[in-house]
């Protein structure tokens, strides 16, 4: 039980990390666009990936709920 305990929280630490990392994408996408020539190339590399982090923040969030029978 220790183990699933210790799983589970590094489990919530990644998640918290892929939080922080797309809360930094957001304020990244923000700075870029805001330029008087923003790079476009990088503006949708970095729109893929904020994309990519809320699918897996998504997945890891379902799998920390439990199935509830009804």
């Amino acid at each position: 039980m220790a183990d699933q305990a210790g799983t589970e929280a590094e489990i919530r630490q990644r998640l918290e990390a892929l939080r922080i990392e797309h809360r930094d994408l957001d304020t990244a996408i923000a700075a870029l666009g805001a330029a008087s020539a923003p790079d476009q190339l990088r503006l949708a590399r970095f729109k893929k990936r904020k994309l990519r982090l809320r699918d897996e923040i998504a997945r890891i969030e379902n799998g920390l709920i439990p199935d509830i029978i009804a």
